[in-house]
């Protein structure tokens, strides 16, 4: 073979194999001055570099009247609204205009692949209307279809798309950055809440539930002493045993002395 027609083969292969597996975004837009302010946006945001590094995109071009509403809003905000209009698929026109006028398609975007979307703002549908006309809107719950497909700019099959729409799809919410969830700590182990009753703590295998009572001790059993004898009275007879004198005999005896000194007293004054 030639050498000129393998130079040129091998320069065929290059140009194919860079158009297939690369593209620069930058590079696409500045062939057209109606996207100038929306290439800006694209390098402000670094959007530009996060697009390059996919492998099929397409891109929802805003002309730079269409735009034009989006100045003056801070680069996060308008980083996370333009992302919404990047595709992370190819859609071409002649793509679209396959979709059935019944269905809605739902379409992944770039916000989405952010983590930072909630409730489906990651999303946007796409949908045919009257006519055939190609509507785009936010696949957020309530979201109309509030934007209409205009032309087809460029497209590199399979890679990327740059489509013109009539305006930015309203995303609701978007303006505002979610805000951080703190971590709630977790109580202390010794916290308990008031009113709530403790639980007794389980008796261990080793600690028995219940104390044992000590045991009772055994009473002294106490040999009867032998009972002490009354004592003796001299006549050897027990104390015990003669009748102790009782008040009446005491008395009765004592007045019969008296009466015999009183008579032993009148016989002696007879006598003299």
């Amino acid at each position: 073979m030639d050498s000129r027609a393998i130079s040129a083969a091998l320069l065929l292969s290059f140009l194919l194999f860079s158009a297939a597996s690369a593209f620069n975004i930058t590079n696409l837009l500045s062939q057209f001055p109606d996207f100038n302010d929306l290439n800006n946006f694209l390098t402000q945001t670094n959007l530009a570099g996060e697009i390059n590094s996919r492998k099929t995109i397409t891109i929802l071009a805003l002309d730079n009247g269409a735009v034009s509403g989006l100045s003056g809003k801070p680069l996060d905000v308008l980083r996370r609204i333009l992302s919404v209009h990047v595709i992370l698929d190819y859609y071409d026109a002649q793509k679209l205009a396959k979709l059935s006028s019944d269905n809605t398609t739902v379409l992944t975007t770039l916000f989405q692949a952010s983590g930072a979307s909630r409730n489906q703002q990651g999303f946007i549908k796409v949908a045919q209307i009257s006519h055939g006309e190609i509507a785009f809107g936010s696949a957020v719950r309530g979201s109309q279809f509030d934007s209409r497909l205009v032309k087809s700019v460029v497209a590199q099959p399979y890679n990327i798309c740059v489509l013109q729409i009539s305006s930015p799809i309203q995303v609701p919410g978007i303006d505002v950055k979610p805000p951080r969830s703190s971590p709630s700590s977790p109580p202390p182990a010794s916290f308990s809440p008031v009113g709530s009753p403790k639980k007794a703590p389980a008796p261990s295998a080793k600690t028995p539930s219940k104390a044992r009572a000590p045991p009772a001790k055994k009473p002294k059993v106490v040999a009867d002493s032998p009972a002490r004898s009354p004592p003796k009275s001299a006549d050897g007879e027990d104390d015990a045993a003669a009748p102790a004198p009782s008040e009446k005999s005491g008395a009765s005896r004592g007045s019969f002395i008296g009466a015999a000194a009183v008579m032993a007293v009148i016989s002696v004054f007879l006598a003299v």
